[in-house]
């Protein structure tokens, strides 16, 4: 294994309070005039990081899209620091909040090597039914094996 990926591998050694991780490779094409990391591109870090997450939990098996079953309302992203070409970044992923429809789920996005943090964020992921187009209750499976996961006590549950 190459240093490199290694740092990767030391899922809960920082951010203790995130179980997921999901190393990015900062690409040339990801680089603005400024010589740093574009901040439209740290949404593409996040849905890589969310997506990821998703199918390591079992909940969309990564073949269609369709059947992905939630979809962005809303994305807040606070900048701290500028990424720049080969860092090491991972992004930490955690659902903080389930609701009747949506989801709560914050990220962090940090330096694999000194866990300096480069951006924290929110996204509001909404239930939804690609066929009918409309959306729907978070589905129980989900409910269940991301309140397991995360260690989210819901109302009604001991």
């Amino acid at each position: 294994m190459t240093a490199f990926l290694s740092v990767f591998f030391r899922y809960n050694e920082v951010m203790s309070e995130f179980h997921f991780f999901h190393p990015v490779e900062v690409r040339y094409g990801d680089l603005d005039a400024q010589r740093h990391v574009n901040n439209a591109k740290y949404l593409t870090y996040l849905e890589q990081a969310r997506l990821e997450y998703v199918r390591q939990l079992g909940l969309w098996d990564g073949e269609t899209f369709a059947e992905l079953g939630m979809i962005v309302a809303e994305v807040q992203i606070t900048y701290r620091a500028p990424i720049h070409f080969g860092q090491a970044v991972r992004v930490g992923v955690r659902v903080a909040r389930l609701g009747n429809k949506s989801m709560l789920m914050e990220y962090q996005l940090e330096n694999a090597q000194d866990s300096g943090l480069f951006a924290s964020a929110t996204s509001v992921q909404v239930a939804y039914d690609y066929q009918v187009g409309k959306s729907m209750p978070v589905p129980e499976l989900w409910r269940k094996k991301i309140a397991a996961y995360e260690g989210i006590v819901e109302k009604g549950n001991p």
